[in-house]
């Protein structure tokens, strides 16, 4: 691929994960149909297993609440069971989406990870390894300096148990947002826009303001809560961007849920888990903040270690030679 800044320079790089998509089907109507079909399918058929539980266990009564979201424990519910149920959708929406590219847009799912190549394992495992320890040193941190505002929530053998679960679901979960976000729909901004930055910009402030109803945004407030989902879609941009693939996304992303998942929760978290502490009281701009330090920190080791280099990745304009392919229809 060949792709070029705005001062005509090359940027002479293997980039199949860019260009694979100008290979294939690529009209609006396409992508609109990919990104919201999984969506459905996953509130309207994912959702009908928890709706029942929540059912039978308000007893037909006021469903009680917690950060907005109803209230398992309250309920009588196992927050693993609860979790389990939670997360289910995701994985319905994540083999929606899988199942769709090929009949919409002629091409396979693999050029959404990272342009049709293996899988690249090796980078999942890795991102997720160090975000994971920095992770664990900002709670240790936090914990440390402010004990007052954490108490141990869980240290029975339970805590196995939502780590062997948390394990096995939250990848589809996280998984599908990346292959969503960071795959399917960068590609096709890129394909609009013939260039990086708007498949950057593009995706994540829409991966921001998709979480515009979880109960933290409810609790503190918009202008305090997205800017922190922007800001941490921005960074998977960049990571699957400079990586021309998705996988280092993922990696951070799965780790990130799953840690949270299984070490610290709050009353306003959208996913009620047993973890091992309670985190008593948000400061949503401190947390920005820390996420700032700790995501350049994360950015600053993966560029290192996979020897990144040239910065136009982000931004240079896209040049791709189409081949013989009669049948794709591209964006105007």
């Amino acid at each position: 691929m060949e792709a070029e800044d705005f001062n005509g320079t090359p940027v002479q790089d293997d980039s199949a994960f860019i260009t694979a998509p100008f290979k294939g089907r690529n009209s609006f109507w396409r992508y609109f149909t990919g990104a919201i079909t999984p969506f459905l399918v996953s509130n309207l058929i994912g959702a009908i297993p928890l709706a029942i539980v929540l059912i039978i266990y308000s007893n037909g009564g006021a469903m009680p609440e917690r950060g907005g979201m109803p209230d398992f424990e309250a309920m009588g519910i196992n927050l693993n069971l609860g979790f389990v149920l939670t997360v289910f959708p995701y994985i319905l929406a994540f083999f929606t989406l899988v199942f769709l590219v090929k009949p919409l847009n002629n091409r396979s799912f693999m050029t959404v990870i990272n342009g049709g190549r293996k899988i690249r394992w090796g980078r999942i495992f890795f991102s997720a390894f160090v975000w994971t320890v920095l992770l664990a040193l900002g709670l240790w941190y936090s914990v440390r300096s402010n004990p007052d505002n954490y108490s141990l929530n869980n240290s029975s053998g339970s805590l196995i148990i939502i780590a062997l679960l948390a394990v096995l679901t939250i990848p589809f979960q996280a998984g599908f947002e990346e292959l969503l976000f960071r795959g399917y729909l960068m590609q096709g901004f890129a394909v609009a826009s013939r260039n990086r930055w708007m498949p950057i910009v593009a995706t994540s402030v829409i991966f921001g303001l998709m979480h515009v109803i979880n109960p933290e945004v409810k609790e503190y407030g918009f202008v305090a809560m997205i800017p922190q989902y922007i800001f941490f879609g921005l960074v998977f941009a960049i990571l699957t961007m400079m990586d021309d693939g998705t996988e280092l996304a993922i990696g951070a992303h799965t780790a990130n849920n799953a840690f949270m998942s299984v070490f610290v929760t709050n009353k306003d978290s959208a996913l009620q888990t047993p973890a091992l502490y309670e985190q008593l009281e948000i400061h949503p701009w401190t947390d920005f903040r820390d996420l700032v330090i700790a995501s350049l920190v994360f950015l600053a080791i993966i560029a290192i270690v996979y020897r990144w280099s040239d910065v136009r990745k982000l931004y240079a304009r896209i040049y791709f030679r189409q081949q013989k392919e009669p049948e794709a229809d591209q964006m105007p």
